[in-house]
C-alpha cells in the first residue's frame, strides 16, 4: 500500500474498538505496518473473552496490509516494553506511538470510589505514560547510534480534560495530566527526533455512546458527524513524517472540524512589588477576572 505513511511502523493502544480500530485501518489504508495493542475488557475493565485486536489484524491483512496484535496491559512496564518489543521483532522498527487505550468509571466526587479513582488513572495515564517512556527509550538510543528518527507521538486527551466533565473526576484528571504529560515530552524528546501531540476527540464510541447517548446516536442519513472515524485522518497526519514541526500541540477533532487548542497562558496581571494583604489581593484579584476572559463551561453543566 502507498499513502503518507508508507513504510512507517505505528503501534496503537486499545484499538480493537472505536478511535483505535478507525486509527489502526485508517493507518493501515496509508501503508503503514500497524501493531493494533488490545487487552480485550469490557467497559468496567473487566477481561471480556472477546478478542477485538486479532479482528482488527484480519480487516487490515484482509485489505491488503501488514499489522500484528498485541494483548498485553500497557499499564505495566512488562506490557509496555513488550508492545514495543512487538513492534521491533515484526517489523523491525517504531515510527509513531498512539496512546488510546481507555474506560471509564463515572462518579460524582462524593460517590467516588478510591479503586475506581486509581483504575482510571491507571488505565489513562499510566497507560500513556509507560508505553510513551518505552517508545522514547528506544528513540533515544536510535538517536545516539547516529539513526535518528523521525518519530510522532500521538496522546489521547478530552474535553474533560481541558475544561472538566461533571460525573467524570478521575477520567478528567487523568485527560488533563496527559495534556501536561505531551508538552514534557514534546520538550524533552525533540532532541531524539521526536514530535508529540496530543488530540481531543468527540466520538461515538463504547465509552460515550451511553454516557451522551443522544448526541452519539447515528443519524439514519447523511453525514455521521459522532463516526471515530472522522478523527482518525488527523490522527494519521499527526503521526506521519508529513507533520514535520508539529509538536506540543493539543487538537480537538468532531465531526468536520479541527481545532487548535490554546492552554494556560498569562492572562490579566496586578503586581503591588510588595506582600498583598488578604483584603488588597481579594480587591486586586476582583478587578482581575473583571478583565479577564470567562472559563469554559464545565461539560455537563447548563
Amino acid at each position: 500500500m502507498s499513502g503518507i505513511c508508507h513504510g512507517r511502523v505505528v503501534v496503537v493502544t486499545g484499538a480493537g474498538r472505536g478511535l483505535g480500530r478507525a486509527h489502526a485501518l485508517a493507518f493501515a489504508a496509508e501503508g503503514a505496518r500497524v501493531v493494533v495493542n488490545d487487552l480485550g475488557v469490557g467497559l468496567d475493565g473487566r477481561p471480556d473473552a472477546d478478542g477485538p485486536a486479532e479482528r482488527v489484524v484480519d480487516e487490515i491483512r484482509a485489505a491488503g496490509g501488514e499489522a500484528v496484535a498485541h494483548g498485553g496491559d500497557i499499564a505495566t512496564p512488562e506490557g509496555a516494553a513488550s508492545l514495543v518489543t512487538t513492534a521491533l521483532q515484526a517489523y523491525g522498527r517504531l515510527d509513531t506511538l498512539v496512546n488510546n487505550a481507555g474506560f471509564l468509571r463515572d462518579r460524582m466526587l462524593v460517590n467516588l470510589d478510591e479503586d475506581d479513582w486509581d483504575a482510571v488513572i491507571r488505565v489513562h495515564l499510566r497507560g500513556h505514560f509507560l508505553p510513551l517512556k518505552q517508545a522514547a527509550a528506544h528513540w533515544r538510543t536510535e538517536a545516539k547510534a547516529g539513526r535518528t528518527p523521525t518519530a510522532r507521538v500521538v496522546n489521547t486527551s478530552s474535553g474533560a480534560g481541558l475544561l472538566g466533565s461533571v460525573g467524570q473526576g478521575g477520567y478528567s484528571a487523568a485527560k488533563a495530566g496527559i495534556v501536561a504529560l505531551t508538552l514534557v515530552a514534546a520538550a524533552e524528546l525533540a532532541r531524539y527526533g521526536v514530535q508529540a501531540n496530543a488530540i481531543a476527540p468527540a466520538a461515538r464510541t463504547r465509552m460515550t455512546e451511553q454516557t451522551f447517548a443522544e448526541t452519539m446516536a447515528a443519524p439514519e442519513s447523511g453525514f455521521d458527524a459522532m463516526a471515530p472515524e472522522n478523527v482518525s485522518p488527523l490522527v494519521v497526519w499527526l503521526g506521519s513524517a508529513a507533520s514535520a514541526g508539529v509538536t506540543g500541540r493539543v487538537f480537538e477533532a468532531e465531526a468536520g472540524r479541527i481545532t487548535v487548542m490554546e492552554g494556560w497562558r498569562p492572562g490579566p496581571t496586578a503586581d503591588k512589588g510588595a506582600r498583598w494583604s488578604p483584603a488588597e489581593a481579594g480587591e486586586a484579584v476582583q478587578k482581575l477576572l473583571s478583565e479577564a476572559e470567562p472559563p469554559g463551561a464545565v461539560y455537563g453543566t447548563s
